[in-house]
């Protein structure tokens, strides 16, 4: 009788750790649902914009805008199935802008995507430049658009 109850109770517990392992998987799993396809895009246009307008006065064009700029991100993740949510470094955002001189750009950015709303995004140096731009001043410096941060609120 007793190693009826050792046993049952060994049971119980293994049952218990399972459903509360199930649980904190269910939860965290929902915390990715956070990182969605309008966060991402909504966080990448304008920070997109700021390092360009920062970018062009570095080279000599100042008096941009961030609203002249217009970065219209559209983005989506690589993976089957994800739906266009979730954290990942799967995330590809085709950027369109204007540019200074009124030309319409584009390019796609790669993101990695964190699930606490934070990003790395790295856009093409043909159209964004090299990692390191000669300024107006003649000193090399990082090209704010190579590569660059960013973050959303995933509330």
């Amino acid at each position: 009788m007793r190693l009826h109850r050792l046993a049952s109770g060994r049971l119980l517990r293994a049952a218990v750790a399972a459903s509360a392992a199930t649980a904190l998987t269910a939860a965290l799993a929902g915390c990715a649902t956070d990182v969605t396809r309008p966060r991402v895009e909504g966080s990448l246009g304008p920070v997109f914009a700021n390092l360009y307008v920062q970018q062009q006065t570095l080279l000599g064009h100042p008096g941009l805008t961030p609203t002249a700029i217009a970065a219209r991100p559209t983005c989506h993740r690589s993976t089957p199935g994800s739906h266009d949510k979730g954290a990942g470094s799967d995330w590809i955002c085709q950027v369109g802008w204007t540019d200074g001189t009124g030309k319409t750009q584009s390019g796609k950015f790669e993101l990695q995507v964190r699930s606490n709303g934070c990003y790395q995004a790295g856009g093409p140096s043909k159209i964004v430049g090299p990692i390191m731009i000669r300024s107006v001043a003649g000193k090399q410096v990082i090209n704010p658009v190579f590569e660059f941060d960013g973050c959303f609120d995933t509330t």
